[in-house]
């Protein structure tokens, strides 16, 4: 495979894990009965963003990379939040509600 080639599979790949989010999103809404954003959601997210980002560094494209450096930083903050809370004792997460 010449790096061209393996550079437009990075590309494929992160653009399919960033549309796979949202396809569990909506399996998992479906699944729910409601709009829930499952954690999936934000490891498709940040998978896919880190992927993409390379590819655009790769391509030295400012505007692509721009993008998804804010979207890497929201997934990966996103994430750390659901850790923090996962770490609370459950009477302290009741209280925030």
């Amino acid at each position: 495979m010449g790096r061209e080639s393996m550079w437009l599979a990075v590309g494929f790949i992160g653009q399919l894990a960033f549309t796979g989010r949202f396809v569990l999103q909506w399996l998992y809404s479906e699944y729910k009965k409601r709009s829930v954003i499952p954690v999936g959601f934000w490891y498709l997210s940040i998978i896919g963003s880190a992927l993409l980002l390379a590819y655009a560094i790769y391509r030295q494209d400012p505007v692509f990379i721009v993008g998804q450096s804010f979207g890497f930083i929201v997934y990966l903050r996103n994430l750390q939040l659901i850790a923090n809370y996962r770490e609370q004792p459950i009477a302290e997460a009741d209280k925030k509600g």
